[in-house]
C-alpha cells in the first residue's frame, strides 16, 4: 500500500488487490477503488476535454437554439444529479465520523462536474449545437463505473446497515441512467427562417445525436426507403455542408496560392543563385569546363513546383491526423484479443481451481473489446473517408479553374485526353487512397508489435519467422518499383487512347461522311492492345505478391514452430503457446496481405499527385495582359503591342501593333486568310501571351468566336445566358438575330433543347445563336470574329442592319467586326488592315479607296480569288461599287492573267424590303434539323440508372468474356486451397492435443521426434500445396480478366463507331467518354481485384464456420439463426447500395460534359467575365455527385457495423459453448477461439465485397448498355 493510498483511503483499505478481485464469489473491489477510480477517471475526461471543446464550440459557433422541454430536461437532470451528490457528501460527514479525504475529493468532484454538466449543456444550446460527443463519453464511462457500487451493494445487502445511503445512491443511479438516456437524443436545431427551393432533404447527420451518428442510425431512413423501392435521386439527401465545396474549396484555393507565391520565390532565389554562380566561375576557359557548366545549369535551372501535397496537408491535415488516432486506439485494441486466447486456455485447462464467473467475463471481454475495435474503426472510416471526398472536391476545382486560367501555349503540353482523365482518374485516386493512408503507418506498426508478442510467446523462435519476412523485403519492394512503372506507361496510354476517343467523337460527322470508321477503330485497338501488354504485366505481378503474401504468414508460422520445437528444452507446442501464435500470425495476415494490395493503389495516387501538380503548376493567361480601365477615352486601345501563341517561336504572331477605337464606333478588322484578324480579338481580350506594349479595355465586353460555341441547354438558357431574363429585350434579340422562323420549326420553341456543342443546330443558327447572347448581355464593346460568314447572304443582310448597322440594335455600342464580306465595309467607320501580323494600314473606307495601299490589294486580291457567284442581287450590285472605284484609283486592278470579274449593278443598295428568313443556310451541316425528325423539348435524354437487381446477363456477359470454363476452374482451384487452408488449422489443434507430445517426460525419444517432424512435415506440405494451388488461382484470375478488360472495349468501341448520328445527337459526348475512362478503369482495375477479394473473404467465412463447428458442434445451433440476421442485414443493405453506386455513376457524366464545354468555350467564358458563375455550377455539379457517394459511405460503415456486431456475437457464441462443453482438449478450445476471432472481419468483407462486386459490375452494365444500341 502506497503512501498516497494511506492518505486517501481508510486504513487497511487500498486501491487494488487483485486476490480479492479474482478469489471472490463475484467480482469485488475495494472501496478506495470505488471512490477514487470509478469517479475521478469519467470525471477528468469531461474537465481535460472542456477547453478544447469550448474553444471548438466558440469556433464552430453557429445560430443560438430557443430554449425547448429536451435540453431543459437534461439540465434539471444534470443539477438533480448535483444536488443527490451534495446530500450523499452531507450524509456521509454526519454518520461516519471517520470519512476518508478520498471520500470528499470524490464528493467534491463530483458535485464539480455535475455543475460543469449543466453549464455545458447551456453553452452549446448558446452556440448552436444539438449534441455533444463529450457529454456523452463521459456519461457511458460514469454509468459502466456506476454499475460497480450498485450491484456490490445489492449483493453485500446495503440496505440493512445504511438504508438511506443506498436509497440516495439508487436515486442517483437512476438519475445517471435517465440523463444518460436523454443523451441518446439531440435538440431540435434553430428554424432556417426559409424553406429550401430543393426538394431534397438536408443531411440528416446534421440533426442526429452522438450515438446515432456512431451507429448510423439516421442512415436507417434512407435504407429503408431504398429496400422498398428503387431509389431515384431526389430520394437521396444533400450533402453535408461540413463536405460542400463552398466550404472546402475556399480554404484550399488560399493555401495554393500561398504555396505556388512560395515556389515562386524560391524560383527568384534559384536564378539569382545560378547568375551569380555564372558570373564567379566566368573565368573558367577550357572547353570541357564550360560544357560541364551549361550541363550543371539546365540540370539546376529546373523549375521548382509548388507541392500540392503539402496544401493537402495544411488543409486537411488535422482532421486525418484526428482519424488516424482513432485508427491507433482500434490496432492497440486488436492485440487484447491473443491476450484473452491465452487466459481463455489457460482458464479452461484449470478449470476445476478457477471460479467460474471469470470464464463468463473472459467470454463477454472477447465481445466488448471488438465492439470497441468496431465501433472505433467504423467511426475512423466515417470522418476519413468524407475527408478523401473534400480532397477530390478542393482538387477537382483547382483543375476546373485551372482550365479557365490555363495559357495556349500550356495548354498545348496537356491533351484533352490527358485532362479528362485528370478529373475522371486522378483526383477520384487521390480520394480513394486518403481512405488506405493508414496503411503507412499502422501495418509495420502491426507487424512490429505482432513480432514483439510472438518473440514474448515464441522466444527466440520468432526471429525465425521475422528472417523469413526479411527476406520478402526486397520482392515487395522490386514488385513496387515495377508496377510504377507499369502505372506511368498505362496511364500515358490511356492518355493517348482517351484523346484520340474525344477527337473521334468532336469529328463523327466527318469521320462517319468519309468511312473513316474502320481506320480509326484499328488506330484505337492498337493503343488499347498497348495499354493491355501493360496490364498483363501488372497482372504477373499482382498474382507474384498474391500469392507471396498471402502465404508469407504461413511461411513466418512454419519456420518459426520448427525453429521452437528444435530449440526448446521439450520440443512440445502447447495449445497456448500454439493458439496464441496463431492468433498473432492472423493479425501479422493482414498487414501483409494489404500491403500488396494497396501498394499499387499508393502508387498509383502518387502518379496521380505528380500529374495533378504539374498541370495546376503549368502557366496561367496573364492577368495583367489587359487593363480594363472605365476611365479611358478610348473603349479599345493597344499601344506598340507586341503578342505570341508560343515562346518558342522565332518571330511573334503579332508586332507593333497600335489601335485605337472610341466608343460607339464601328470597325472592321480585314486581311487575308492567317493574316492576324482572329489573333488580333484573341490580343483584345487577354488570351495571347504580351511581349511587350499595353492593351486598355473600357468596361464589359461580349465576344463572338468564329467557331459558335454553344451549351447543352435550351434556346433561351442559351441565348440569356448569366443575364435575368428581360420577355421585351428578349424578343427584340430573337428578332434582331433572325431566329424567328427557326422558333417555328421547334415544337418547344425556345425552350427545345440544344445537343452538346449546338449538334442539332445548323452552323447558321449556332452563330445566330452566339450572336443573340452577345447582343443580350448588353455589354459596352462587341468584339465580333466574322460572326455573318455562316449565315445566308439576305439572313446577313439583316443581321448587319438590324444588329450591327449604324440603325441596329447595337448602334450606340463598340463594334469590332472581323469580316471577309467586303460589302459591309463601306457602312463602317473605321478599317483596319491586318497582313502578316502587323497592321499594315487603317483608316476610313473612302480614305483607304483613295489610293493604291494594303487595302487596295487585299479587295484585289479578293476579287481575284472569288470564284462563286454571288445569288444576291444587291450585294451583286454593292460589290459592283466596290470593284468600279477600286479600279479608279489603281491602274493594275486587273490582270492580264485574272481579270477582275464584273458583277451587273442595280439600284437601291441595301433597300428596305420583306426578308424572307430562310432559317436553314445552304452551307447546313449533316445534323441539321430539317434532315430528321423534329426534335422534342428535350434533345438529351437524362441518363438513367438502371433499378432493381444487376441482371444476371450482366455476369454472364463478363464470365464469357472472362471464360465460362476459366470461371469454374478458378472455382474449384480456390475450394481446394481453402479446404487445404482449413484442415491445416485442424492438423495443428490434433498436434498441440497429441497426449504421446504432452508428456514430456519422453522429450527426446526416438517416437516423440518422429511424430513431432511427422506433424511439423504434413503441416509444412499443407502450406506449400495451399501455395501451388493459390498461384494457379492468381495467375488464371489476374490474366484473363485482362482478357476480358480487352473484349469488353472493343465490343464498346465496335458499337459506338457503327451507332447512328441521331446517338451522338442525343447522347452528350462527356457520357460516351465516361464509359471509355472510368468504367473501362473499372472494369481493367477495380473489378478483378474486387473478384479476387470475393473469392478469398467468402471462402475464408465458410473455412472459419467449418473450423469452429468441428470444435465446438454445439455452435452451430447459432450459426442458423446468426445466418438468418446475416442474410437479411445484407439484403436489406444491397439494394441502396447498388442504387447509390448506379446513381453516382450517371450523376457523374454531367461533370465531364460540363468540364468539356467548358474547355472548349473557355475564351468565351473568360471574355464575358463569368468564369465565377462556371466555376460555382461546376461545384455544384460535383456536390450533387459526391451526395450520393456520400450516402454510400455511410451505408457502407451501417453495414460494417452491423455485421461485425454479428461477428462479434460468434465470438460470444464461441467462448460460452465453449465453457459449455466439458473435457474440451485446450488445443480445439484454443483452435474455436482463434478462428471465431478471425469472423467478424472476414464477415464484413465478405458481404462489402460481395456489395463492391454488384456495384461495380455496374460498369459492365453500362458498357453493356452502350454495346447493344442500335447500329446502321
Amino acid at each position: 500500500m502506497t503512501n498516497s493510498a494511506i492518505s486517501l483511503c481508510r486504513e487497511g483499505s487500498e486501491i487494488w488487490n487483485e486476490s480479492l478481485l479474482l478469489n471472490s464469489s463475484y467480482p469485488q473491489f475495494t472501496e478506495c477503488f470505488k471512490d477514487t477510480v470509478l469517479v475521478w477517471v469519467p470525471c477528468g475526461v469531461i474537465w481535460s476535454a472542456t477547453p478544447l471543446y469550448l474553444y471548438y464550440l466558440s469556433a464552430k459557433r453557429k445560430q443560438t437554439i430557443p430554449l425547448n422541454c429536451l435540453n431543459v430536461m437534461k439540465t434539471i437532470c444534470a443539477l438533480l444529479l448535483l444536488v443527490i451528490s451534495v446530500v450523499s457528501l452531507i450524509d456521509d460527514c454526519v454518520h461516519d465520523g471517520d470519512i476518508p479525504v478520498a471520500k470528499y475529493v470524490s464528493g467534491g468532484v463530483r458535485i464539480a462536474t455535475f455543475l460543469l454538466v449543466a453549464l455545458l449543456l447551456q453553452a452549446e444550446r448558446h452556440y448552436g449545437f444539438i449534441t455533444s460527443g463529450v457529454l456523452f463519453i463521459t456519461f457511458t464511462l460514469l454509468v459502466i463505473a456506476g454499475v460497480i457500487p450498485f450491484y456490490s451493494n445489492i449483493i453485500e445487502e446495503t440496505y440493512n446497515s445504511d438504508l438511506l445511503y443506498f436509497v440516495l445512491y439508487c436515486i442517483y443511479f437512476g438519475l445517471l441512467l435517465i440523463q444518460y438516456f436523454l443523451l441518446f437524443w439531440a435538440d431540435k436545431g434553430p428554424a432556417d427562417g426559409y424553406s429550401s427551393l430543393s426538394d431534397k432533404e438536408e443531411c440528416p447527420e446534421t440533426k442526429a445525436s452522438f450515438p446515432s451518428q456512431i451507429v448510423y442510425f439516421w442512415i436507417s431512413r434512407l435504407l429503408v426507403r431504398g429496400y422498398r423501392k428503387d431509389l431515384e435521386e431526389k430520394d437521396v439527401f444533400k450533402l453535408n455542408p461540413r463536405d460542400q465545396s463552398n466550404n472546402v474549396v475556399p480554404d484550399f484555393e488560399s493555401q495554393w496560392e500561398r504555396e505556388k507565391h512560395k515556389a515562386k520565390l524560391r524560383n527568384r532565389l534559384k536564378s539569382k543563385k545560378l547568375k551569380s554562380d555564372a558570373a564567379n566561375q566566368s573565368s573558367l576557359v577550357t572547353e570541357a569546363s564550360a560544357l560541364l557548366q551549361k550541363e550543371s545549369c539546365n540540370i539546376n535551372s529546373k523549375k521548382i513546383e509548388a507541392s500540392l501535397l503539402k496544401v493537402l496537408i495544411k488543409v486537411f491535415g488535422w482532421s486525418f491526423f484526428f482519424t488516424q488516432i482513432l485508427k491507433l486506439i482500434a490496432d492497440l485494441l486488436t492485440f487484447v484479443t491473443p491476450m484473452l486466447i491465452e487466459e481463455f486456455i489457460s482458464f479452461n485447462q484449470h478449470r476445476e481451481t478457477e471460479r467460474e464467473w471469470k470464464g463468463y467475463i473472459l467470454a463477454l471481454s472477447f465481445f466488448v473489446v471488438a465492439m470497441l475495435e468496431t465501433c472505433l474503426f467504423q467511426y475512423n472510416a466515417h470522418l476519413c473517408l468524407p475527408i478523401g471526398m473534400r480532397v477530390k472536391s478542393a482538387v477537382t476545382a483547382a483543375v476546373y479553374k485551372k482550365a479557365l486560367t490555363i495559357s495556349n501555349e500550356s495548354r498545348k503540353k496537356s491533351t484533352v485526353g490527358e485532362i479528362v482523365n485528370l478529373m475522371s482518374v486522378d483526383c477520384q485516386r487521390l480520394q480513394d487512397v486518403v481512405g488506405y493512408l493508414y496503411v503507412l503507418w499502422s501495418m509495420p506498426l502491426m507487424i512490429i508489435l505482432a513480432l514483439y508478442m510472438l518473440w514474448g510467446t515464441l522466444g527466440s523462435s520468432s526471429m525465425a519467422g521475422l528472417g523469413v519476412l526479411l527476406l520478402l523485403m526486397p520482392i515487395n519492394a522490386w514488385a513496387a518499383s515495377k508496377q510504377r512503372t507499369y502505372q506511368m506507361q498505362q496511364m500515358k496510354t490511356k492518355d493517348k487512347r482517351i484523346k484520340i476517343m474525344n477527337e473521334v467523337l468532336n469529328g463523327i460527322k466527318v469521320l462517319k461522311l468519309y468511312a473513316w470508321e474502320d481506320s480509326f477503330q484499328r488506330k484505337i485497338t492498337s493503343i488499347r492492345e498497348e495499354e493491355l501488354l501493360t496490364l498483363k504485366k501488372t497482372a504477373y505481378l499482382v498474382a507474384v505478391t498474391m500469392f507471396i503474401w498471402t502465404c508469407a504468414p504461413y511461411m513466418v508460422q512454419l519456420a518459426s514452430f520448427g525453429t521452437y520445437i528444435a530449440t526448446s528444452e521439450t520440443g512440445y507446442l502447447d495449445p497456448s503457446t500454439a493458439f496464441v501464435s496463431i492468433s498473432l500470425f492472423n493479425i501479422l495476415r493482414q498487414p501483409m496481405a494489404l500491403l500488396p494490395t494497396m501498394i499499387p493503389f499508393l502508387i498509383q495516387a502518387i502518379v496521380s499527385m505528380q500529374r495533378l501538380t504539374t498541370f495546376l503548376c503549368s502557366e496561367d493567361l496573364e492577368s495583367d495582359v489587359v487593363d480594363r480601365s472605365s476611365d479611358s477615352d478610348a473603349a479599345v486601345q493597344i499601344e506598340n503591342g507586341t503578342f505570341t501563341w508560343d515562346t518558342s517561336l522565332s518571330q511573334p504572331t503579332l508586332r507593333r501593333i497600335n489601335v485605337t477605337i472610341m466608343p460607339g464606333s464601328l470597325v472592321a478588322i480585314v486581311g487575308t486568310v492567317g493574316s492576324g484578324k482572329s489573333s488580333l480579338l484573341s490580343a483584345m481580350l487577354g488570351e495571347m501571351k504580351k511581349l511587350k506594349g499595353k492593351v486598355t479595355l473600357k468596361d464589359r465586353l461580349a465576344y463572338v468566336s468564329q467557331e459558335a460555341w454553344i451549351q447543352n441547354a435550351t434556346l433561351r438558357d442559351t441565348i440569356i445566358f448569366d443575364s435575368p431574363y428581360n420577355s421585351s429585350q428578349y424578343e427584340r434579340v430573337i428578332d434582331a438575330c433572325a431566329l424567328g422562323p427557326d422558333l417555328e420549326i421547334f415544337p418547344a420553341r425556345d425552350k427545345t433543347e440544344i445537343g452538346e456543342k449546338g449538334i442539332n443546330l445548323s452552323g447558321g443558327q449556332k452563330q445566330r445563336v452566339s450572336l443573340a447572347r452577345a447582343v443580350y448581355s448588353q455589354a459596352d464593346t462587341y468584339l465580333l470574329d466574322d460572326p455573318l460568314s455562316a449565315v445566308d447572304a439576305h439572313v446577313g443582310k439583316h443581321i448587319f442592319k438590324a444588329v450591327i448597322s449604324h440603325k441596329g440594335i447595337l448602334r450606340d455600342k463598340t463594334r469590332i467586326l472581323v469580316t471577309h464580306g467586303i460589302h459591309w465595309l463601306p457602312f463602317v467607320d473605321h478599317i483596319i488592315v491586318v497582313s502578316n501580323g502587323q497592321i499594315s494600314e487603317e483608316g476610313s473606307y473612302d480614305a483607304l479607296l483613295s489610293h493604291d495601299g494594303a487595302f487596295a490589294n487585299f479587295l484585289k486580291e479578293y476579287f481575284q480569288k472569288k470564284l462563286e457567284t454571288e445569288a444576291d442581287p444587291e450585294i451583286k450590285q454593292l460589290q459592283n461599287r466596290i470593284l468600279k472605284k477600286l479600279e479608279s484609283v489603281t491602274s493594275d486592278a486587273t490582270s492580264e492573267e485574272e481579270p477582275i470579274r464584273h458583277i451587273d449593278p442595280s439600284e437601291n443598295i441595301l433597300r428596305p424590303r420583306i426578308l424572307s428568313y430562310q432559317s436553314i443556310s445552304s452551307t447546313q451541316s449533316v445534323g441539321s434539323i430539317t434532315e430528321k425528325k423534329p426534335i422534342g423539348e428535350q434533345l438529351i435524354e437524362e441518363e438513367k440508372a438502371e433499378t432493381g437487381n444487376v441482371k444476371y446477363n450482366v455476369y454472364l456477359v463478363y464470365i464469357k468474356a472472362v471464360g465460362l470454363f476459366t470461371f469454374i476452374f478458378m472455382t474449384l482451384i480456390f475450394t481446394i486451397f481453402q479446404g487445404l487452408s482449413t484442415f491445416s488449422a485442424i492438423w495443428l489443434s490434433m498436434w498441440t492435443d497429441d497426449k504421446l507430445l504432452a508428456n514430456v517426460s519422453a522429450a527426446g525419444s526416438s517416437e516423440y521426434v518422429a511424430k513431432n517432424n511427422l506433424y511439423l512435415g504434413i503441416y509444412g506440405a499443407l502450406g506449400f500445396a495451399q501455395g501451388l494451388f493459390l498461384m494457379t488461382f492468381a495467375l488464371l484470375a489476374t490474366t484473363r480478366m485482362v482478357k476480358a478488360a480487352g473484349t469488353l472495349h472493343f465490343n464498346l468501341l465496335d458499337n459506338i463507331l457503327k451507332a447512328p448520328m441521331s446517338f451522338f445527337d442525343t447522347t452528350p459526348m462527356g457520357r460516351i467518354v465516361n464509359r471509355f475512362s472510368k468504367d473501362i478503369e473499372t472494369v481493367d482495375n477495380t473489378l478483378p481485384a474486387t473478384i479476387r477479394s470475393f473469392y478469398l473473404c467468402v471462402f475464408t467465412v465458410l473455412g472459419t464456420i467449418v473450423t469452429i463447428g468441428y470444435s465446438t458442434p454445439l455452435f452451430l445451433v447459432v450459426i442458423l439463426p446468426l445466418g438468418i440476421l446475416y442474410w437479411l442485414i445484407q439484403r436489406f443493405y444491397i439494394p441502396t447500395s447498388r442504387q447509390l453506386k448506379r446513381i453516382e455513376s450517371t450523376t457523374r457524366s454531367p461533370i465531364y460534359v460540363h468540364f468539356s464545354e467548358t474547355v472548349s468555350g473557355a475564351a468565351t467564358i473568360r471574355a464575358y467575365g463569368v468564369n465565377e458563375k462556371f466555376i460555382e455550377d461546376s461545384k455544384a455539379r460535383v456536390d450533387h455527385n459526391l451526395s450520393f457517394y456520400f450516402a454510400s459511405i455511410v451505408a457502407n460503415r451501417w453495414l460494417g457495423l452491423y455485421l461485425e456486431c454479428i461477428g462479434n456475437l460468434i465470438v460470444l457464441a464461441a467462448a460460452v459453448f465453449v465453457l459449455l462443453t466439458d473435457d474440451l482438449p485446450a488445443g480445439l478450445v484454443g483452435l474455436s477461439v482463434s478462428y471465431a476471432s478471425q469472423v467478424t472481419v472476414a464477415l464484413n468483407f465478405a458481404v462489402r465485397t460481395l456489395s463492391d462486386l454488384e456495384t461495380n459490375i455496374v460498369s459492365v452494365e453500362r458498357i453493356e448498355e452502350y454495346c447493344e444500341t442500335e447500329n446502321e
